[in-house]
């Protein structure tokens, strides 16, 4: 209260704004986090956030926004069995089908990480040269 007070007395128009601004992130930044999200086995909204510098809050929003559109449920969007790949990794098997349906599992993890690495890439990318236009030095 004391603060308000102090701001008031210097500068009320500064004392009426809110603490943090709210930020207007464009529907690509949306999309590529929510994509980020989905791509990710295992992730967190807290962990995702975190790692683009967002609010957790905000990308749960943007994430049960885009699976209503996409009219996807909540429990059934996120398609992610498979175990990060890892040291406790199984052994191969000495039978042969069993070998080839092992083997294919680890692709389909491997794909899996491909892909959110080429989603925190693309983003990193564009992060990168928005914040080169920003620059006005």
């Amino acid at each position: 209260m004391v603060d308000t007070l102090i701001l008031d007395l210097l500068d009320p128009e500064e004392a009426r704004t809110p603490p943090m601004a709210m930020k207007d992130y464009s529907d690509e930044f949306k999309a590529d986090a929510v994509a980020l999200y989905e791509s990710t086995p295992g992730a967190t909204y807290k962990s995702i956030a975190a790692d683009l510098g967002i609010n957790r809050a905000t990308l749960r929003e943007w994430v049960l926004r885009d699976r209503e559109r996409r009219g996807v449920a909540s429990t059934a969007a996120r398609s992610g069995g498979a175990a990060p790949a890892g040291a406790g990794q199984p052994a191969l098997s000495a039978d042969p089908d069993e070998r080839i349906r092992q083997l294919e599992a680890r692709v389909a993890e491997l794909e899996a990480s491909e892909r959110k690495l080429a989603t925190e890439r693309d983003i990193l990318r564009k992060a990168a040269k928005y914040f080169a236009g920003e620059t006005d030095w």
